[in-house]
C-alpha cells in the first residue's frame, strides 16, 4: 500500500524518477521505518491507506539548527481536499519537534501548483529554489 501511494507522486504533473523501481522503493521504505532518524507517517481509515508522509532528520544547519526534511507527502486522489494532507503535514511538524528539529523543509516540483497553494495555505513559506543533478 505504501509503494502504491508513493507511485501516485509520479502521476502528472509529477515526473517518474528515471531510476525508480519498486525494489528501490521497498528498500527506501524499509530504511525509513527502521532508521531512528526517519519515519513513514501513514494516514489510514478502516485499514485503507489514505496518505503518507516521510520525514528524515538529515542535517544540522549552521544557520537554522537541526533540519527535518519532509520528503514525500501524498494523498490518494479520491481523498484530496478532505483534510488528510493537513493532518499529515501537522503530524510531520509534530514528529520534527519531538525529534529536536528546529525547522521542517520540503521540496515541491515546479508544476505542482495545487500542492504549492496547499503548502502556503498551511503556513509554509517559499524561501528558495532547489537545484539538482544526478551524479
Amino acid at each position: 500500500a505504501i509503494l502504491d501511494l508513493i507511485e501516485e507522486l509520479f502521476a502528472p504533473p509529477g515526473p517518474h524518477p528515471p531510476y525508480y523501481t519498486r525494489e528501490r522503493g521497498r528498500d527506501g521504505v524499509r530504511h525509513c521505518v527502521e532508521s531512528p532518524n526517519a519515519d513513514c507517517l501513514l494516514a489510514e481509515e478502516d485499514s485503507v491507506a489514505l496518505g503518507l508522509a516521510t520525514v528524515y532528520i538529515d542535517l544540522l544547519s549552521i544557520r537554522r539548527g537541526q533540519r527535518c526534511t519532509l520528503e514525500e507527502l501524498v494523498v490518494t486522489g479520491e481523498q484530496r481536499s478532505r483534510g488528510v494532507g493537513a493532518l499529515l503535514l501537522e503530524a510531520a511538524r509534530g514528529w520534527a519537534r519531538e525529534h529536536g528539529c528546529a525547522h521542517l523543509q520540503l521540496e515541491s516540483g515546479l508544476g505542482r501548483k495545487d500542492a504549492h497553494r496547499f503548502y502556503l495555505t498551511h503556513d509554509m513559506d517559499q524561501v528558495s529554489y532547489v537545484f539538482t543533478r544526478d551524479v
